[in-house]
């Protein structure tokens, strides 16, 4: 994974800054893009939820294999302000199930839809994948907007732990 948005970069979380974020909170680390090498900075919130598989990710790092989390930059100041992925591979029925996660500061400013329309359609063109799925908390109707206008469409509910009822989303090639 390694594109560029109008406004993002968006590359494979490199080992170096997974264990980088393991041992700081914050701190700046050089990240390739399409663009070249730059100094990006990795804020405290980078990267919320998925912190807790870092650890995994970094036993599990294969050099120049694909990574299952790709970090958001934004490119107009070269700051980490989320992640985007699959969960793993597609299920037997071929749903590929995909999370994706902003720092608050960049809450509400559209970076969430614009990398998932730059993405839906190489995980729809993806060996195996028939649909691409993905959950939002109910209490949380900013993230629901995001696979609403992506294109996907309600398909049920389900319920977690960490965010309690969900809305369960598709899209299909």
């Amino acid at each position: 994974m390694n594109l560029e948005t109008e406004r993002l970069y968006i590359v494979d979380t490199p080992l170096h800054v997974i264990r980088r974020r393991l041992e700081l909170a914050a701190f700046e680390a050089e990240v390739r893009t399409v663009a070249g090498l730059f100094p990006v900075r990795f804020p405290p919130e980078w990267p919320g939820d998925p912190l807790a598989v870092f650890s995994d990710w970094a036993e599990q790092y294969v050099p120049g294999a694909p990574q299952r989390g790709g970090t958001l930059i934004r490119r107009a100041d070269l700051t980490a302000i989320g992640m985007i992925g699959d969960k793993g591979d597609p299920g037997p029925e071929g749903d590929l199930d995909i999370g994706y996660g902003l720092n608050p500061e960049a809450w509400n400013s559209g970076y969430a839809t614009e990398v998932l329309r730059a993405l839906l359609p190489h995980w729809l063109a993806s060996p195996g994948v028939r649909r691409v799925t993905a959950d939002t908390a109910r209490t949380n109707p900013a993230s629901a907007r995001v696979p609403e206008k992506c294109g996907f469409v309600r398909v049920g509910e389900g319920w977690n732990e960490d965010d309690g009822d969900l809305i369960l989303w598709a899209a299909l090639p």
